[in-house]
């Protein structure tokens, strides 16, 4: 019984995690769906891979799907490696996650393609990296699920 307990307690906190990571996505494709003039016009004429960037729920559609996949993955790995491995894989995932932030902020700087595109579409594109880090700091902050199994005390007689 106890065990069902826990269970739904990391239900309810995954539910949660995954509406914050809903609307996360939400918020990140409509801000990337409201890029520059100029970066619209390239989009359409140059970088026909981006295009379904330009419908805010394509765009959010694709970024909640990534970071389902990346939830899974992690909440794999939390499961089945031990509990000092999995917290060291998601430190790692943190610092990849930094550092994916870190370049594409580098990116947008220093590429004049993208940084046409304005801070609507690039804070749309932090956002992603901003939700995979809730997702590594969602496993490092939960411990792992414990079996409590019950069993009957011995009876004793009063002899």
């Amino acid at each position: 019984m106890k065990y069902f307990a826990a269970k739904s307690i990391h239900l309810k906190k995954t539910t949660v995690l995954i509406l914050v990571l809903l609307l996360l996505s939400c918020l990140s494709g409509y801000l990337m769906s409201k890029p520059s003039l100029i970066g619209r016009i390239g989009i359409s004429l140059f970088y026909h891979e981006y295009r379904f960037l330009r419908t805010w729920w394509k765009g959010a559609l694709a970024v909640f799907g990534t970071l389902m996949v990346l939830l899974a993955l992690q909440g794999i790995a939390q499961r089945k490696l031990p509990l000092r491995t999995s917290r060291i894989l998601h430190v790692g995932l943190v610092l990849l996650a930094l550092g994916g932030l870190y370049l594409t902020y580098s990116d947008f700087q220093h590429t004049a393609t993208h940084r046409w595109l304005k801070e609507k579409f690039h804070l749309g594109a932090y956002l992603f990296w901003i939700g995979w880090l809730i997702v590594s700091f969602f496993y490092l902050a939960t411990g792992r699920e414990r079996r409590i199994t019950v069993t009957k005390a011995p009876q004793t007689t009063i002899a």
